[in-house]
């Protein structure tokens, strides 16, 4: 019997962060390959004590994709845990194709994003009424794989929306200095490291210091950068929804 592959979002590394349906397919797993870079060894508690556990981080794909199908024919249950949720850069599409050619099937639990984890320890809201209403998610292109056409930091910038940034507190200071045009130098910026594991920090302040805090601290991974006037603690509009002078709905008795 061939058994699924269950992709689960495993959150932004807090074990207690995961869903209660991640949490449950955890416990009754057989085989449990992780991303040991990004998560807190907590969250592998959720685990049974008989469960293989197989560090990703050392495996490229074609080897990550071996101990799933070969865990499948052998009528295991199996969970492939990415960091965050499995719909922004977690490499599920290359996974499941390659599944796919196998005849193995599989399906998806979301988790939590790490930008909603570092949002919330900051404590803002992304989308604030006359500020910004689009947020877009986006990386840094450097020894990595092209940005497609039109998907320039330039091109984001222009629309003024919320950025998150994934995978590029490298460049900070670089990064900060194609956005200043855009938003203005002055305009608030925040990383956060390891949001919800131990050892996280926030960083706050505007593009034209954000780099220079970034290099201080040392961070070379596992953070979020994120730009935009709705990280400004005052301004901005009030929600229509919420509107005294908007009709409501009648209530029977």
């Amino acid at each position: 019997m061939v058994g699924v592959i269950h992709f689960v979002g495993a959150g932004p590394g807090a074990a207690d962060l995961l869903t209660v349906r991640a949490t449950r397919l955890l416990a009754a797993a057989d085989v449990v390959v992780y991303p040991g870079t990004y998560l807190d060894p907590e969250v592998l508690t959720h685990c049974s004590p008989e469960a293989r556990l197989v560090d990703s981080q050392a495996l490229d794909l074609d080897r990550i994709t071996a101990v799933l199908v070969e865990a499948a024919a052998e009528g295991l249950a199996v969970v492939r845990l990415t960091s965050g949720d499995p719909s922004v850069y977690s490499a599920l599409a290359e996974q499941t194709r390659r599944l796919a050619a196998a005849g193995v099937a599989w399906d998806v639990t979301p988790g939590v994003p790490s930008y909603a984890a570092a949002t919330a320890l900051v404590g803002a809201e992304l989308t604030v009424p006359l500020l910004a209403q689009s947020v877009v998610l986006t990386r840094a292109q450097a020894r990595s794989t092209p940005m497609p056409d039109g998907e320039s930091l330039e091109a984001f910038a222009a629309t003024g929306a919320t950025l998150v940034l994934h995978l590029a507190v490298t460049r900070t200071t670089e990064l900060a200095e194609r956005l200043a045009p855009y938003y203005g130098a002055d305009c608030p910026a925040v990383v956060v490291f390891r949001a919800s594991q131990p050892g996280e920090l926030v960083l706050r302040g505007t593009l034209a210091d954000i780099g220079a805090q970034v290099e201080d601290a040392g961070l070379r991974q596992a953070a979020v950068i994120i730009v935009g006037r709705v990280l400004g603690t005052t301004g901005g509009g009030e929600s229509h929804l919420y509107d005294a002078a908007r009709p409501r709905p009648t209530t029977g008795a």
